[in-house]
């Protein structure tokens, strides 16, 4: 076990380093120079060339690209080009937001979508299993961003049960106004877990292994529970764990109709401001993040199940 996980993250690493070179040569890519939006359109060219060396731009890429990693190893992400402040303190502030945002909407979305997926494996073909499937798909099909605004439209103008803006304060206020967020984002998981549940359940429940533990008499509990579910939630685990990468994705568009704080919102503010080290800085940290949540629901296959960890 030891030697998949060190294998799983070296890879984990390797995968960093490529999406964030991929992501510096992007940036160049994206038309206007950061130090004329910093300065204006007004600056002489002797200021706009001093601030592009400042910043590090006026180096060949490849040159760029090594120096980042370089400052990377010291714990340096850059500083904010407006504010002179460090990139990491700045990240960091927002990062909290994103990531309770994101665990609430995984755990609801996951324990509702297997039992759901549990549930309707066990009475399959009757109509609670059609009316979950109806559902189930109802909710893949509608995106984060749409559901967000009809929950907007619904639950704080029509109703007026909950907030629709910012974060809150205090630990109840913060629970209020992430409940709307946290259902946007969460919902059409309830529909992949629950569709990947039950097919995985159905397939499972014609083992070999699991006709046998009912040839000797065992609970039908104890079958679900340890023979059935144990393999089948596995897939749900993978799907959980690349999803979220999409649920990072969904969370900015979150968090900008929600007005709340967030690594989301402040990566859509820097890309507008061209704020390359702010940009940098997020998307490195949240694609540590994504990789890392990724490694986790290797890890956690490869527990559940030792033939994974044998195929390497």
């Amino acid at each position: 076990m030891l030697r998949y996980a060190l294998q799983r993250f070296a890879l984990s690493v390797v995968i960093v380093m490529v999406a964030i070179a991929i992501l510096i040569v992007m940036l160049h890519v994206v038309p206007g120079d950061p130090a004329v939006m910093i300065l204006g359109p007004r600056a002489t060219p002797e200021l706009i060339a001093q601030t592009r060396q400042s910043m590090g731009l006026d180096q060949p890429l490849p040159i760029q690209i090594l120096t980042f990693f370089g400052n990377i190893l010291h714990g340096d992400l850059g500083r904010d080009v407006f504010t002179n402040r460090s990139v990491a303190q700045i990240v960091f502030e927002q990062l909290p937001y994103t990531l309770v945002l994101i665990s609430v909407a995984i755990l609801w979305s996951a324990a509702l979508g297997i039992a759901l997926g549990c549930y309707s494996a066990l009475r399959r073909n009757t109509w609670l299993d059609t009316l979950s499937g109806i559902l189930s798909v109802g909710t893949i099909s509608i995106p984060s961003f749409v559901m967000a605004l009809y929950a907007v439209l619904v639950f704080a103008v029509w109703l007026g049960w909950l907030p629709s803006i910012g974060a809150g304060e205090g630990l109840g206020g913060s629970i209020i106004h992430l409940i709307l967020p946290a259902f946007a984002i969460g919902i059409s998981w309830v529909g992949y877990v629950a569709r990947m549940v039950r097919a995985s359940m159905l397939e499972v429940m014609s083992y070999a292994h699991v006709r046998m533990a009912r040839a000797f008499g065992l609970r039908e509990r104890l079958i679900t529970t340890s023979h059935i579910l144990r393999i089948a939630v596995q897939p749900a685990v993978t799907l959980i764990g690349t999803g979220v990468a999409h649920l990072f994705s969904a969370a900015v568009f979150v968090e900008v109709i929600f007005a709340r704080p967030g690594i989301g919102a402040l990566i859509v503010q820097s890309v507008n401001e061209r704020n390359y080290p702010i940009v940098l800085g997020a998307v490195l940290v949240t694609t540590a993040i994504i990789v890392l949540a990724t490694l986790i629901s290797d890890l956690v296959i490869a527990w559940l199940d030792p033939r994974q960890r044998e195929e390497l």
